[in-house]
């Protein structure tokens, strides 16, 4: 965050600073969570799920923080407080937090946008600070991992720690950003038309790029043109090409494709086709499902290895490309940068061997049906050999948030797996769209054995410490509120890491 006193940002937020002196400079990080409050720090009293931030004012304040931003005085402690006026929550995206039910968490959220909006504008002004949004049904985070690889070449980088896309997540990260920053490297995620753009007020990018339109989250927002709506708030959110704004648009995704309607950005297209702006050509994939390929681009080609895990990496590749290019980079630098890139957020095809041989892929942070897929012809890739195939286990949860389409998704993805030829299936989960994704493997051939149905991730680690046998792949994959990642954590645990991939 740019430099500030306790008087400056009760200014920017509209609040009343109670009991502090309004030239306190704030020293240290804003923090929502006061065990993370270093001294100097801004505290946010946000309520929350099981607790409520302003009972926790105290101990942050006893902890050296500066100040609280908080939406009602707390009585009996010694600090300062900065109090923020109230908000009508039907006039504002801000997220409806489950203990909110007397507004207090959208005014401290709207008081967090406001100051990461001054830091940025500040930033962007008088230190050329470089915003980059990204948006889109699946890959955002192994994407924005990707550019923040790339554009770690060119200069200094600020990104959230995995999946920090939301009301708090975005302008929490955006005030990491300082006088040091050269890019600001944001997730934008939605769960209603509107988000993306309320997200793009609080951190304006000149670089917007949209992956996909698909159909994660299609029960909240009910088709997938309401979607393609949603998720082109970022390109309609870019400054004028003539100011520097550019659009990276998936050219492989027709939805993505006709966003360039939609923007005064400059226009960049990616993808397979020969008609994109920026193109992967000669792809090829070794026995890690790691692409190599050839970088093709207005200013030249190079050579691509990534390091990272899955055929899916080589659009997230062309997006990062895409930024790093739009950034001043030559693309000889771009193909190096991307050749170093390694995961970065956790249990994201996260590959790693066991001791004795036992290969574990861990995609359990989240799933809907593109990234389902992608993550099962990757296991089917890693599969094969020289001399064969290993054995292959899908040990899969539920994909959330599809709405209607649940069930018929569930089933359509346990034929996919049998036609993948995946050796072994265990669903893990009580409910209709797991009866339907075990079912849909049973009527599509897979029988006896082959495929269990279990209720709980303990369930399925007993079947794997029973049958797994070194020279196996094993896909963890679910939505994240299964916590599906306890079976591929457990399973390395128990039979040893050998090293990681």
């Amino acid at each position: 965050m740019i430099d500030l006193t306790l008087g400056q940002i009760a200014g920017i937020v509209g609040g009343r600073l109670v009991g502090g002196d309004p030239a306190t400079p704030v020293t240290g990080s804003v923090e929502f969570d006061s065990r993370r409050l270093r001294p100097g720090g801004l505290f946010l009293a946000l309520p929350g799920e099981r607790v409520d931030g302003h009972d926790f004012v105290a101990r942050a304040l006893a902890a050296g923080a500066a100040a609280a931003v908080v939406a009602r005085e707390v009585d009996g402690v010694s600090g300062a407080q900065i109090v923020v006026p109230p908000v009508d929550r039907r006039e504002t995206n801000a997220m409806a937090l489950a203990a909110d039910s007397d507004g207090s968490g959208a005014a401290v959220l709207v008081a967090l946008g406001l100051l990461a909006r001054a830091s940025v504008d500040r930033l962007v002004a008088e230190h050329g600070l470089v915003v980059v949004g990204v948006t889109g049904s699946s890959g955002k985070t192994s994407t924005k991992d990707l550019i923040g690889a790339v554009l770690s070449a060119a200069g200094t980088v600020v990104a959230p720690p995995g999946s920090f896309n939301n009301e708090i997540g975005h302008p929490w990260t955006a005030l990491r950003a300082d006088e040091t920053t050269d890019f600001l490297v944001l997730e934008l995620s939605a769960r209603a038309p509107g988000n993306i753009a309320e997200l793009a007020r609080i951190a304006p990018p000149r670089i917007g790029v949209v992956l996909n339109v698909g159909t994660a989250h299609l029960g909240e927002f009910g088709s997938r043109d309401v979607i393609a709506a949603t998720k082109g708030e970022l390109v309609e959110a870019l400054p004028p090409a003539a100011d520097g704004g550019v659009a990276v648009l998936n050219a492989d995704d027709d939805r993505v494709l006709a966003m360039a309607r939609r923007t005064v950005a400059e226009v960049v297209t990616v993808g397979m086709s020969r008609s994109a702006d920026i193109r992967a050509e000669d792809v090829t994939l070794d026995g890690e499902v790691r692409a190599s390929f050839r970088l093709v681009t207005p200013s030249g080609d190079a050579h691509v290895a990534l390091r990272v895990h899955g055929e899916h990496q080589v659009g997230n590749a062309l997006s990062a490309a895409a930024v790093g290019l739009a950034c001043g980079m030559e693309p000889g630098a771009v193909a190096a940068a991307l050749g170093t890139a390694e995961a970065a957020s956790a249990r994201r095809m996260d590959v790693r061997v066991t001791a004795d041989g036992v290969t574990v892929i861990n995609d359990s942070y989240n799933a809907n049906p593109d990234s389902m897929r992608a993550a099962l012809k990757s296991l089917a890739v890693m599969a094969r050999t020289p001399g064969g195939h290993r054995r292959t286990w899908a040990v899969l949860g539920e994909m959330a948030e599809l709405g209607d389409d649940s069930v018929t998704e569930h089933d359509l993805l346990g034929r996919f797996l049998v036609r993948l030829d995946v050796s072994q299936l265990v669903v893990v989960g009580r409910g209709r769209p797991q009866r339907a994704l075990f079912q849909g493997a049973i009527q599509e051939g897979s029988w006896g054995s082959e495929a269990e149905h279990v209720e709980t991730p303990e369930e399925a680690m007993d079947i794997l410490a029973e049958r797994v046998e070194p020279g196996d792949v094993v896909l963890v994959k679910a939505s994240s509120a299964v916590g599906l990642w306890s079976v591929a954590e457990q399973l390395l645990a128990t039979r040893g890491e050998e090293k990681s991939e």
